[in-house]
């Protein structure tokens, strides 16, 4: 990829000859576009030829063919995104720096500063997020002029490379959530942002193409919870859709992006969304906002447990195994909804115990639950007795 020149834009001088420069600059503006956008559409029919010929070398499985079709398609794929970058530096600059940007060239220029930025820093995250920016800027080039039967080619690289390039995205941020020489607890906050919001881009962007070249079919296990995510795309999203959503991206990647989101990197999310939950059913005022964060908390609970938990292997805890075991047990064997419920608000009491005082408020509102549900009695003397398993009273 080219290597990155100086973006910083120069204030422009009043003088006559400089005045002429800027005018003779607009002039040129639009060759210079041409130019580039021709050695775009080359360097894209390029990579589509290599693509097709190492897909079809793929299908009749031959060897030779297939190294040497593999080799050729990195390469023009490299120089396919070189051309991209050079338009950017070569036009949509000059552009914005003369005054003639539209608001989405301005828009890519401004996103183009804040990946390079990256480079120095976060070198890893950079080489991804550029590819990406530039895959994207060139998709959409596409789609806007209706080139439909370039799209339909070139949307299974486009695909295909995004694939790699949000896995890359989520291996980086789960490698630094899990990481114990993790500086702050205000770094994992902005890495779990960061994580929700990289799946959130995927499912509105790539997932959407996926579905229409390959069928809803294929993603029978998924379909419910995208059309449920697509509630919270649109509209102003409060606290509690906002944790709703999250959780149900969180739910989509166990299937999308089972082994770049490791169970450990999921299973501190799923944490993340629990304590953030119970945080907000001890804030709400009202009992109706109240009780519909509990339902949530409840659908969460059981994501967490079904496909997460049951799913893990390896427990440094054997103590903290055992109980979730005899939880799973009876959780996985009854269809009342009732007796899950009460089983939910016995393992959030237990998850509960270690913060007894910051989360006193809460417990109580649980034992309310247990007591309407048949699970509690209240004595006269007020002290609770709860025939559980989970916590001592």
């Amino acid at each position: 990829m080219a290597v990155e020149r100086s973006l910083k834009v120069l204030s422009n001088d009043t003088t006559f000859f400089n005045k002429v420069s800027t005018t003779l600059t607009k002039l040129l503006i639009p060759t210079r576009v041409g130019i580039n956008g021709i050695m775009i559409n080359m360097k894209r029919s390029g990579l589509l030829k290599s693509f097709e010929q190492l897909k079809n070398a793929t299908e009749i499985n031959d060897i030779d063919k297939i190294e040497q079709y593999k080799n050729r398609y990195e390469e023009s794929y490299t120089l396919y995104l070189e051309s991209i970058d050079k338009y950017i530096m070569d036009s949509i600059y000059k552009k914005v720096k003369n005054g003639t940007a539209s608001v989405f060239e301005s828009d890519a220029l401004s996103n183009y500063y804040t990946i390079v930025h990256l480079k120095e820093n976060e070198y890893i995250e950079y080489k991804y997020r550029k590819q990406k920016f530039l895959l994207d800027l060139d998709y959409e080039s596409i789609s806007s002029g209706k080139k439909e039967k370039v799209l339909r080619r070139y949307a299974p690289i486009y695909v295909q490379k995004c694939d790699s390039i949000y896995k890359g995205i989520l291996k980086n941020y789960s490698v630094k959530l899990v990481d114990g020489l993790m500086a702050t607890k205000i770094n994992q906050i902005e890495i779990y942002k960061k994580i929700f919001e990289t799946l959130e881009d995927y499912i509105k962007k790539i997932l959407p193409i996926k579905l229409k070249m390959d069928g809803e079919e294929k993603y029978s296990k998924i379909i419910e919870e995208y059309e449920n995510y697509e509630r919270f795309d649109v509209g102003k999203l409060d606290e509690k859709d906002f944790l709703e959503k999250n959780m149900i991206l969180l739910g989509l990647s166990r299937n999308l992006f089972t082994h770049s989101l490791p169970l450990v990197a999921a299973e501190q999310c799923y944490k993340k969304l629990l304590k953030d939950t119970r945080l907000l059913i001890m804030k709400s005022k009202s009992e109706e906002k109240k009780e519909s964060t509990y339902q949530m908390l409840l659908k969460l609970i059981e994501d967490y447990n079904v496909k997460l938990l049951s799913t893990k292997v390896y427990w440094e805890n054997s103590k903290e195994r055992e109980i979730y075991k005899k939880f799973w047990d009876s959780y996985s064997k009854t269809n009342s909804s009732k007796k899950r419920e009460i089983l939910s608000i016995k393992r959030e009491l237990y998850d509960t115990n270690l913060e007894y005082e910051k989360y006193d408020s809460l417990r109580k509102f649980y034992k309310q639950k247990l007591v309407k549900l048949g699970a509690m009695k209240n004595l006269k003397n007020s002290r609770k007795t709860l025939n559980g398993f989970f916590t001592k009273l």
